[in-house]
């Protein structure tokens, strides 16, 4: 099967169906395009960006790393450690401790699909999910809103969580993302986006490109990535970005976003010239380069990607919040509704 794009929406029912039903839902996939001839193509088969183009001297260029057919999006979470190409992470994005925490008195123990810890929402998170296509819009800034419903229990997460994702494409070349989520029990969560973004396009590496965030702490974390509730300053420090240098061969750390700012990072081609930047009302952005690509793994056109090909910015809550009482609130009350807005602008510098 592969993946076959429309070219506008005409309605509601202009999409590709690929002829498969996964969780009772079929799975399609859409394309929003701009005035300006942007587009981004979605499935919803984990609410997940598929390609992200953007026009660069009277060509399209594809800025986010993914596969050509279905089968490969699902096969990938059978590899040794899946990409998570473009999909929407949950119910929990980053890493729980032993997936163990407590609300309310009571201790949960999720899966332990990361040497013993949880990782992205489990062995069935929301990457691997069909969510429901619950609106659709055409015109200036077209949007698609994904649904999904995550049962009582679901990975052992308590309380039937509902959840909303808006994407819209913006006519100032914006892919603006709006997580709402409402549950029948107290529970956890933290949900973003996974997409490896390479402004010369997919089929590179990421290395001439510059990155900055806006950021001067990053979390401590151990020798497998959990944090250990400190933080280290990033004065002097390699990964110290607020002032542009290019992206590192491996990162794999969450910086530290203060409320006021606005614009939380950047990243720019000088080949290309299109610099991308990133805003959101999430506490941290963690950034990852260096892993889960191989070297053998086929990309889109028979692209063969390697850990340098792309470079994630995950707009989220900061990992093992749940256990940890200094950082920020990672608990969604029942009757409270949790909101996130992540926004990718996109231009062409001069």
């Amino acid at each position: 099967m592969e993946i076959k794009h429309i070219s506008h929406f005409q309605d509601a029912s202009a999409y590709k169906s690929f002829g498969l039903t996964l969780d009772n839902q079929e799975i399609l996939s859409f394309e929003l395009s701009n005035k300006n001839g942007m587009k981004v193509q979605l499935i919803n088969y984990g609410a997940t960006v598929t390609s992200l183009q953007i026009p660069v001297d009277g060509k399209l260029v594809d800025v986010v790393l993914g596969f050509d057919t279905l089968e490969s999006y699902i096969g990938s979470y059978n590899l040794p450690s899946a990409p998570y190409f473009g999909t929407t992470v949950g119910r929990y994005a980053g890493r729980i401790n032993k997936g163990i925490f407590t609300l309310n008195g009571k201790e949960f123990q999720l899966a332990g699909n990361n040497n013993g810890n949880a990782l992205h929402g489990g062995n069935e998170g929301f990457g691997k999910k069909a969510w429901n296509v619950s609106d659709v819009t055409s015109g200036e800034n077209p949007s698609i809103t994904f649904s999904l419903l995550s049962e009582d229990l679901d990975q052992n997460y308590p309380g039937t969580l509902y959840v909303d994702l808006k994407y819209t494409l913006t006519e100032a070349n914006e892919l603006k993302l709006e997580y709402k989520a409402t549950t029948t029990e107290d529970t956890v969560i933290n949900l973003t986006h996974h997409s490896y973004f390479n402004l010369n396009g997919h089929d590179s590496s990421v290395l001439d490109q510059e990155m900055s965030i806006v950021s001067d702490k990053i979390l401590e974390t151990d020798s497998e990535n959990i944090p250990t509730g400190k933080f280290t300053s990033l004065s002097g420090h390699d990964f110290d970005f607020r002032t542009s240098k290019n992206c590192p061969t491996s990162i794999d750390n969450s910086f530290v976003i203060e409320p006021s700012t606005d614009v939380v990072a950047t990243l720019y081609s000088p080949k290309t010239k299109l610099k991308m930047s990133v805003y959101t009302n999430q506490p941290s952005v963690h950034i990852y380069v260096g892993g889960n690509c191989f070297d053998i793994l086929k990309g889109k056109e028979n692209v063969n990607y390697s850990p340098v090909s792309g470079i994630c910015f995950e707009t989220q809550n900061f990992p093992d919040a749940p256990n940890q009482d200094h950082f920020p609130n990672s608990v969604l009350k029942k009757g409270e509704e949790y909101q996130q807005t992540t926004v990718y602008k996109f231009e062409t510098l001069t």
